[in-house]
C-alpha cells in the first residue's frame, strides 16, 4: 500500500516522501492515520538526528518516521491480534515502550515503519506485545493524538513523591493540598499540567505558574482562569516574570514556607537553581523539560538535600496506564486538549513546522495528514478566509466555540480540505 510520510535520514534531514509500505505480518497492524500533535521532543530528534537517544544510530541507512503523538483508524489486522482489534476502530497509542533490552525504542523515532508523520502505516510488533496500542471511543482524533501529551504531564506527576517524617516509604505524587509552582508553565506542556493540576485526582491548594511572556500567560489566563481553579478549590495565580529573578517573585507569592512542588518546564540552569531554592521541606523539584545537550547541567542546594529533605526527579513520557488515564479524563470532558492547540496544518507543513517550533508562537501544533495545508493560527483563520473558503468556515466554527479547535471543526476539515496524496 502506498504511503505518504515525513522521514528522518539524520540530524536536520527531514524528506516528505511517498513510499510503499510492506505487507504485514502476522503480529502487526495496517493504520490509517488522521491526526498529529507536533511538540518540542519532534524538535530535538530533528536537530540532534542520530545523536538522540531513540534514533538509531543507521538513520541515515534506514530512516525512521516521526511522530508520536497520533490517532486515527485500523484498516488491516494480523492474525495474532484479531481477536482484540477489528478493522475499523479508532486507536491511539502510548509511545514509550519500555521494550525488554530496548527500553528507549518509541514510534516516532525508531520505526521505519511506526510514527504519526504519515498517511498510513504499520504497527510494529513491538507495539503490540508492549500493551501499547489503545482503543478509542472520542469523537474528535485529535482528542486522542493530545492525550500523549497528557500522560507525560500524569507520568511526571506520579513521579514527583513526598514522605513522612521518620518514614521511608515515598508516597508518589504531588503533595495534596500543597503549594505547587510551574516555572516556565504556559507553554502546550504547561497548559496540560495546570488543566491536570485542576482536574486531575489531586489538587494543591495554592498554585503559582510563571512565565516570561505575556501574550501566552494572557491566553492560559482565559482557558484556565483563577475564577475554575476556584471552582477546584485552588488559589491559582499567573506571574509575568521577565527578568531571570523569578524567585524572589514566587516567593512573594507563596510566603516563607516555600513549595512543596516545584515544575521545571524550561531548560534553563537559572530556573533549576531558583527552584532548587524555592523548595520548602520535603519538597520535589520536578524537571520536566527534557534538555537536547546531554551534559546539560545546573546547580541545586546540596546543604537542603541533606537537611531539608529536597530532591529532584525527571521523568520521559508517560507508560500505558498514564495513556488509559488520560483518555478516560478527556472522555469523561475532565481535561481538554482543545485548550492545547494553536495551530492547524497538513502533513506537506510539517517538516517546517518542526524545524522552526522553537521560534513559532502559540501553543501546540496539529498536523492533519491527509490535508495538503499550510500551518496557520487558529487567531488567523478569519484573514485566512479572505482567501479560502475553508478557513473561513473554519473561523466561523472556532468561534462558535470560543476561539477552540474543535471536533467539529475536525470533521469540518476533513472533508473539505485538500487532500495530500493529489497535492
Amino acid at each position: 500500500m502506498e504511503t505518504m510520510g515525513l522521514r528522518l535520514y539524520g540530524a536536520n534531514d527531514l524528506r516528505l516522501e511517498r513510499f510503499t509500505l510492506p505487507d504485514i505480518q502476522d503480529d502487526e497492524i495496517l493504520a490509517d492515520v488522521t491526526s498529529n500533535g507536533i511538540c518540542m521532543s519532534d524538535y530535538k530528534a530533528t536537530i540532534l538526528g542520530a545523536k538522540h537517544k531513540r534514533i538509531p544510530n543507521n538513520v541515515a541507512e534506514h530512516p525512521i518516521l516521526l511522530g508520536h503523538e497520533f490517532c486515527g483508524t485500523i484498516l488491516q489486522v494480523g492474525k495474532k491480534w484479531r481477536s482484540r482489534f477489528t478493522p475499523g476502530q479508532k486507536y491511539s497509542i502510548q509511545p514509550s515502550l519500555n521494550y525488554p533490552g530496548r527500553e528507549m525504542d518509541a514510534p516516532g523515532y525508531s520505526f521505519p515503519y511506526t510514527a504519526g508523520e504519515a498517511t498510513r502505516i504499520i504497527i510494529a510488533r513491538e507495539v503490540m506485545e508492549m500493551d501499547c496500542l489503545l482503543p478509542y471511543d472520542g469523537e474528535a482524533f485529535f482528542c486522542a493524538s493530545l492525550s500523549e501529551t497528557f500522560s507525560c504531564i500524569i507520568g511526571a506527576f506520579k513521579t514527583s513523591y513526598h514522605y513522612k517524617p521518620g518514614r521511608y516509604e515515598h508516597i508518589n505524587g504531588i503533595a495534596p493540598g500543597g503549594t505547587m509552582a510551574i516555572l516556565a508553565g504556559t507553554g502546550p506542556m504547561g497548559l496540560a499540567a495546570i488543566d491536570y493540576a485542576l482536574h486531575g485526582p489531586r489538587q494543591p491548594r495554592q498554585l503559582v505558574i510563571v512565565d516570561r511572556n505575556q501574550a501566552r500567560i494572557d491566553r492560559a489566563a482565559t482557558v484556565l482562569s483563577t475564577t475554575e481553579a476556584a471552582r477546584c478549590g485552588v488559589d491559582l495565580q499567573y506571574l509575568l516574570v521577565k527578568t531571570d529573578d523569578v524567585g524572589s517573585a514566587v516567593r512573594a507569592a507563596v510566603g516563607p514556607r516555600g513549595c512543596d512542588d516545584i515544575f521545571v518546564f524550561a531548560p534553563s540552569a537559572t530556573l533549576i537553581a531558583q527552584a532548587s531554592a524555592l523548595l520548602g521541606a520535603n519538597g520535589c523539584l520536578n524537571f520536566f523539560a527534557g534538555p537536547a545537550d546531554s551534559a546539560f547541567s545546573a546547580p541545586i542546594n546540596f546543604y537542603d538535600v541533606h537537611y531539608a529533605g529536597h530532591h529532584v526527579v525527571g521523568s520521559s513520557g508517560g507508560n500505558t496506564d498514564d495513556m488509559r488515564e488520560a483518555l478516560a479524563l478527556v472522555a469523561a470532558g475532565k481535561i481538554n486538549p482543545a485548550l492545547l492547540v494553536t495551530h492547524i496544518g497538513g502533513l506537506d507543513s510539517a517538516a517546517e513546522t518542526i524545524k522552526n517550533l522553537p521560534t513559532l508562537p502559540g501553543g501546540r501544533k496539529l498536523i492533519y495528514t491527509h490535508a495538503s495545508l499550510p500551518l496557520t493560527a487558529i487567531t488567523d483563520f478569519s484573514a485566512a478566509g479572505e482567501r479560502s473558503p475553508l478557513f473561513a468556515e473554519l473561523a466561523r466554527i472556532t468561534a462558535r466555540h470560543g476561539g477552540l479547535w474543535s471536533a467539529e471543526a475536525e470533521r469540518y476539515l476533513i472533508a473539505h480540505a485538500k487532500p495530500i496524496m493529489d497535492a
